[in-house]
């Protein structure tokens, strides 16, 4: 599952400092966990990819409590078998950055669950392992063609039907890796800032028609993160599915296009400056001089 780097801190808070933000007093008041969010509840049909296990699988997880028919899609069947079978969804097996696999999928959801209503693009995998100039190319580009590719594919594959039926939202998983210095490895960074751009293009693309969005876990403990140990600034894993819940309701539409992150940014409270957020060009990544 995507992974955030060691932050830049200051005063014990993450500093973003490429991150244009909207910064207020209550800022990291959900962050911090106290409270849960507005549990909002929710219907139709989400697709989840890489949902066989950590980030995904709490979204998942999360979506289904809510009130959604949920369609659980990554490459191991043992593992998208167990989280459908826990929450009577639909398992897919198959590697998102595979176009046959990909629109497979679309299809069976179609047919045994109903229209997608939602996407949730979460599939990746993590930086390579070596020096890049020593790494082999194929590894190196893999990288590349899950976290990216497969964003596009499963994007590809949902937008016509959402743009015919009039409704449809998608969620895409990135990364603070897209633009927090300190990264000693080209491809996963690479390929998360790639994926924050896409989404943040194809929300302009969209404008008016899919609410599209894309947004940070943070730091979150998975099985692939887990080398970083236990004096990580973990996020705590209930965070990202809580803001997919809420990006899936709706009321969070005009902030598509804005880069979130499930731990530092108060979603209730984007909500409400949502319209000074937009005029303004916040929670953006940008360059300022």
């Amino acid at each position: 599952m995507p992974s955030e780097p060691s932050p830049v801190r200051k005063n014990g808070i993450r500093e973003n400092a490429d991150s244009v933000r909207a910064n207020t007093p209550e800022a990291g008041r959900f962050a911090a966990g106290s409270q849960r969010p507005h549990l909002d509840r929710l219907e139709g049909v989400a697709l989840v990819t890489g949902a066989g296990r950590g980030i995904g699988a709490s979204i998942a997880r999360e979506l289904a409590e809510a009130g959604m028919r949920v369609a659980v899609a990554a490459r191991t069947a043992e593992q998208v078998e167990t989280v459908a079978e826990e929450i009577g969804g639909l398992a897919l097996v198959g590697d998102v950055s595979r176009q046959e696999d990909v629109e497979s999928w679309t299809r069976r959801v179609e047919t045994e669950l109903g229209p997608i209503d939602l996407l949730i693009a979460n599939a990746g995998i993590g930086n390579q392992d070596g020096a890049t100039w020593e790494v082999p190319v194929e590894e190196w580009w893999d990288v590349f063609e899950v976290n990216l590719l497969g964003v596009h594919l499963t994007c590809r594959a949902v937008i016509p039907g959402m743009l015919e039926r009039g409704r449809g939202r998608i969620v895409i998983t990135g990364s603070g890796a897209a633009y927090l210095p300190g990264q000693r490895h080209t491809a996963y960074p690479a390929s998360k800032a790639a994926v924050c751009r896409y989404g943040e293009t194809l929300a302009g693309e969209l404008d008016g028609r899919i609410p599209v969005f894309f947004f940070s876990p943070g730091l979150v403990r998975t099985e692939m993160t887990d080398r970083f140990g236990d004096d990580a600034p973990w996020t705590p894993p209930e965070l990202a599915p809580q803001l997919v819940r809420v990006l899936a309701s709706g009321r969070a539409d005009a902030l598509a296009g804005r880069y979130l992150h499930a731990e530092h940014d108060d979603i209730e409270e984007l909500i409400g400056r949502a319209d000074e957020i937009v005029a303004n060009d916040l929670n953006a990544i940008r360059l300022r001089r």
